[in-house]
């Protein structure tokens, strides 16, 4: 039998060529929201942006994915399933392995033939001769040629225009590249001799900026697109659907009515869209080891396919993210749960604690301290969770599968307080 981590690393590449991102190294967690996206619009299976992490190795997990979710790659590169990606891969996986397998015969070697023979070994000739040409023709690039810098035209708030300054009169080609992210199609081809170009950012996240010289990234850097406050969106592609504040807090709460979604002719059957409630800025000194985090929500959607009730909530870190399932009890099979570099799938993890009642509100805390973590649904003890990564948090994300409301936000340690009422 083929390898399965050759064939998984094979339709890894498949999916990252058919969404044309780029280097997945620099896929941000956004990125990945918007993998699960696509593919569910192309296959209309839904693979949470935390399996895609998973397979991806940004989160620590050690047990092999399931047919479900093979599957679903493979229809989504092209293929009927799983199965059949195997086997029209199996040739390549074994000659990558340096074996072949038994089913395939060794075709007779031309080398007896004397013509042939010194055809091929000019041709090797031809070819090692460009190799060397092409090799020594090319000048190295040194990043220390060149410049790159950017500056926000708002400090908070999206949509968000940047304003890029570089220099790069050493290339050795007219143009350069700027792109936003990781995503190829967000390249801006511009002229070698200038020295400014402004792009535009529709969602608030945490961005590396890239300078393009002849294929080759030379400089890069950080962007922190923050939100001006608490940001109420509906995540439609490519661009979001905005909602002013008032439109979404009142009486102590953030919560966006369904008629307010449908008075934007946002479409809630067969699939309900995905409310997004944001609060991305620089919180201070406060990291993923050492916190508390607690917060009162509810979801109240749950007609059609939103039976489950699917919630998230999300506290945003440098490089990674703790993410905290929410859903009917019947659902929990299909939650995740994020811990900066740990993941836990409901299909082969007892999340039943994550399972709630959404007809009253539901109280969530988060205790880290002490390189341990404590989960906490309704004041009890739900999961438990060692070996912390320390990263910075950043933002706070609530989703909701259809709508929600939160009654309030706290996050805090001893030098940081953060108190939101709405």
């Amino acid at each position: 039998m083929p390898n399965e981590d050759v064939l998984l690393l094979k339709v890894r590449k498949l999916v990252e060529s058919h969404v044309g991102w780029g280097n997945s190294d620099d896929w941000t967690n956004q990125d990945f929201i918007s993998l699960s996206e696509k593919i569910f619009n192309q296959t209309n299976v839904s693979l949470s942006h935390v399996t895609l992490k998973r397979l991806w190795g940004k989160v620590k997990y050690d047990s092999l994915p399931n047919t479900h979710t093979l599957n679903t790659l493979a229809k989504f590169v092209g293929y009927e399933n799983w199965r059949d990606f195997k086997s029209k891969n199996t040739n390549e996986v074994f000659a990558r392995q340096g074996e072949r397998p038994y089913s395939t015969p060794v075709a007779p070697t031309p080398y007896g033939n004397k013509k042939l023979r010194t055809l091929l070994f000019l041709a090797a000739l031809v070819a090692l001769a460009s190799g060397f040409l092409f090799f020594y023709s090319k000048s190295p690039l040194h990043p220390d040629d060149y410049s790159f810098s950017s500056t926000k035209v708002i400090s908070e708030g999206v949509p968000n225009s940047v304003i890029f300054d570089y220099d790069a009169t050493q290339a050795p080609e007219d143009s350069v590249i700027i792109q936003q992210s990781w995503d190829k199609k967000l390249q801006t081809k511009v002229p070698k001799n200038k020295h400014q170009h402004t792009s535009i950012y529709y969602y608030p996240d945490f961005y590396r900026a890239k300078l393009i010289v002849a294929g080759e990234i030379v400089k890069e850097h950080s962007l922190l697109i923050k939100t001006d406050g608490w940001l109420t969106a509906v995540a439609t592609s490519p661009v979001p659907v905005y909602f002013k504040k008032e439109e979404a807090m009142a009486n102590g709460k953030i919560y966006l009515p369904i008629e307010k979604i449908q008075a934007q002719n946002i479409s809630l059957q067969p699939t309900a869209p995905v409310v997004v409630y944001s609060n991305v800025h620089d919180y201070g000194e406060i990291y993923s080891d050492d916190f508390v985090f607690e917060t009162l929500l509810k979801n109240d959607y749950s007609a059609g396919a939103s039976v489950c009730q699917k919630t998230n909530i999300y506290l945003l870190c440098e490089g990674t993210a703790i993410g905290i399932p929410l859903c009917v009890k019947g659902c929990v099979s299909d939650a995740d749960l994020l811990f900066t570099k740990h993941f836990f799938s409901g299909k082969q993890k007892d999340l039943s604690a994550f399972g709630v009642d959404f007809s009253d509100f539901v109280k969530v805390r988060v205790e880290s301290k002490d390189d341990r973590a404590k989960i906490f649904i309704n004041d009890k003890l739900s999961y438990e969770i060692s070996d912390i990564l320390k990263a910075k948090i950043v933002g706070i994300d609530f989703t909701f599968q259809g709508t929600g409301a939160v009654d309030y936000v706290k996050l805090w340690n001893e030098g940081v307080t953060y108190d939101e009422q709405f």
